[in-house]
């Protein structure tokens, strides 16, 4: 009697990663970072626990890897230098109106000050803001310029937190502009 031969399944890597990173996603998503487990996400993903480690880590390395995923602020700065301000401030009226639209980012804002998060997020902040800010500036003290615009995009999150969202009008707009022309100048 020969032995039963089985075709196993092979495994895809890049599959299981993805629906780790969507299953991460949900879940932060809808009960932010100190609620979720791995052993929730690695089940929510049908995936084994183990593997949510070997792909990323830890928690904090998967919740790096989720806030990649997210829209970033690549749009804001393209074009031209003289119209940034501008840019900048529109997005800055409308996070005074409302939080970002990702349930990753409002998970990011709620968890702010838990210590796992609070290194990711300035990680990300400094890849995803400051460093292409930083290289859209001409001049000298770029860097120093770059840090107090994004000091104004994270203050405006923080008081809509604190007092409440605002409908921005166009003098706004115009006001922001201005905060951000000076920031900006070298």
């Amino acid at each position: 009697m020969s032995p039963q031969v089985t075709e196993a399944r092979p495994r895809d890597r890049e599959a299981t990663r993805e629906r780790i990173l969507r299953a991460a996603r949900t879940l932060f998503g809808e009960q932010g970072y100190e609620q979720v487990t791995v052993r929730m996400i690695a089940a929510a993903a049908d995936a084994n626990i183990a593997l949510v480690g070997r792909y990323f880590g830890s928690k904090a390395g998967l919740f790096a890897a989720v806030l990649e995923g997210e829209p970033v602020f690549s749009a804001l700065f393209e074009g031209d230098e003289q119209g940034l301000p501008r840019r900048l401030a529109e997005y800055a009226a409308e996070r005074m109106r409302q939080p970002p639209d990702s349930p990753i980012l409002r998970t990011l804002e709620r968890s702010a000050r838990h210590p796992e998060v609070q290194a990711v997020a300035r990680e990300r902040l400094i890849a995803a803001v400051l460093i292409p800010l930083e290289a859209r500036l001409s001049g000298s003290d770029a860097r120093a310029r770059a840090r107090m615009a994004a000091a104004i995009l994270l203050g405006i999150g923080a008081t809509r937190r604190r007092l409440g969202p605002e409908e921005p009008t166009p003098a706004d707009v115009d006001r922001l502009t201005a905060v951000f022309e000076a920031c900006l100048a070298e």
